[in-house]
């Protein structure tokens, strides 16, 4: 069953995004399955890599920091791409990063407490002598939260 969940495991996984403290218990209970299901699906779960964390999730803005950008680098090619990713993992206002296809070679995901502190941001970003250009865009708005839920509905249903 590698890659595929079935209803109980989505099921599951929508009881803790709403309920993200409720226990293993109570989610037994509402799902009328035993207690040892629940930990035995969230166990292969956790293991497979489907459920990577049950911390707490975060806006950014709530802390202060309220402008998002994304900014797509080209790097040089020579060093590959680890050494301008261990950079960028430094920088505790770049969220994510991704190699990407296309124009560019890494897209960065990162927030600032403004425009100005975004320049700084920026600035700290394509300090590495490993990236050759940046192209920012500022998010104006969020449209479509992350979210993963609908993902994992439709992995529970069954192709077609």
């Amino acid at each position: 069953m590698s890659g595929r969940i079935d209803q109980l495991d989505a099921d599951l996984i929508a009881l803790l995004e709403a309920e993200p403290r409720i226990g293993v218990l109570e989610c037994a209970r509402r799902l009328r399955v035993a207690r040892g299901t629940v930990q035995a699906r969230l166990d292969k779960l956790v293991a497979r890599g489907v459920i990577r964390s049950f911390g707490p999730e975060i806006t950014p803005a709530a802390i202060g920091y309220t402008v998002t950008a994304f900014v797509t680098l080209e790097i040089r090619q020579r060093a590959g791409h680890q050494p301008v990713a261990q950079h960028l993992a430094s920088i505790p206002e770049v969220l994510e990063a991704h190699t990407i296809t296309g124009s560019g070679d890494l897209l960065c995901r990162l927030v600032a407490r403004t425009n100005a502190d975004l320049q700084r941001v920026i600035d700290q970003v394509v300090g590495h002598e490993g990236i050759v250009r940046a192209v920012t865009h500022i998010a104006l708005a969020e449209q479509i939260p992350y979210r993963t839920l609908p993902l994992v509905r439709a992995a529970a249903s069954p192709p077609g």
